[in-house]
């Protein structure tokens, strides 16, 4: 899929909005992009996770045996990943603040593991995934994203293959321009803002 062809994906799901929006990261911007409304549709689900797939190398692909997204933004890709690898697919979830794996979750030790998430901004979350499932024992070999809007930035520790790179201008809430700061800001993520 192209890049043009993926924001269309977007657009057909009124899920690239525009306002004043605080993202999980902590920082703020006039863009978000609603995976959620992206991933209601099973069929366009499937379409973005073998687009996916297809981005990753045959070496990393033919290496997974499980793929690993947090809960709750990442879960929907994640499963759709598994399918289209043909691996089983788990998430880790933090209901006390740190990521996990739970319901009878498990990796086998030194099992080849892909992180899948939807959106990755600053790189938080995917780090905090991968050391969970380091810390139960597997290995993440790699990680992947629908979208990168870190502008390339993002350091994940391992190699990083998103579908698209979006670079909508973020903002630390002390750079916030003062036309976005006079839009209330809402918050659409999942994720608590410490």
């Amino acid at each position: 899929m192209t890049e043009d062809e993926i924001l269309s994906e977007f657009r057909a799901a009124e899920a690239l909005l525009e306002g004043h929006f605080l993202l999980s990261s902590g920082r703020h911007s006039a863009n978000y992009l609603q995976c959620a409304r992206l991933l209601m549709d099973p069929a366009r689900a499937s379409r973005i996770a073998i687009a996916i797939a297809q981005k990753l190398p045959r070496e990393v692909r033919s290496a997974i045996e499980v793929v690993i997204s947090p809960a709750m933004g990442g879960i929907i890709i994640g499963h759709e990943m598994g399918r289209a690898l043909e691996v089983n697919a788990l998430f880790v979830e933090r209901p006390d603040g740190v990521f996990g794996l739970r319901r009878g979750f498990s990796i086998e030790p030194g099992q080849k593991v892909l992180l899948v998430e939807d959106v990755v901004t600053t790189g938080l979350s995917s780090r905090e995934a991968i050391q969970a499932v380091e810390e139960a024992g597997g290995e993440v070999i790699a990680a992947a994203s629908i979208i990168d809007r870190s502008g390339g930035t993002a350091d994940l520790g391992v190699p990083f293959y998103p579908l698209i790179e979006l670079n909508f201008p973020t903002y630390a809430p002390e750079e916030v321009p003062a036309e976005l700061a006079a839009i209330p800001a809402t918050k659409p993520g999942s994720r608590k803002i410490a």
